[in-house]
């Protein structure tokens, strides 16, 4: 066989490649995942529930899939992250915007492996 290619003489692609290499739809699936998670967050009244009582605007359809504000996403994660951990019957604090976001994602981090 040649270097690269696979047995049906296609090329083999590694799992760092980019999303042209993939194919055409690749570079639409990181707006795929944001739709199924804006979906999914609806469905937990995400609304009503978390941004009504932090007084945040509800996600747009692609929010984490296009990098506009990194700070403003970040936070607005942690927000979630957090409302999704008390939603599941653990008690976790709120993160503020003043927070160490290491220290932040060391916590959610904890939080989950100890699901």
């Amino acid at each position: 066989e040649e270097a690269g290619l696979g047995r049906r003489g296609e090329r083999e692609r590694s799992a760092d490649e980019g999303p042209a290499e993939r194919g055409p739809g690749a570079a639409f699936h990181m707006f795929v995942l944001m739709e199924d998670l804006l979906d999914k967050l609806k469905l937990l009244s995400y609304e009503e529930d978390a941004l009504r009582r932090h007084n945040m605007r509800p996600l747009s359809r692609h929010y984490f899939a296009l990098p506009t504000n990194p700070g403003e996403q970040f936070f607005m994660f942690c927000t979630l992250a957090a409302w999704l951990i008390t939603k599941a019957g653990r008690p976790f604090e709120q993160p503020q915007e003043c927070d160490d976001p290491n220290a932040v994602i060391s916590n959610v981090l904890s939080e989950l492996r100890s699901f």
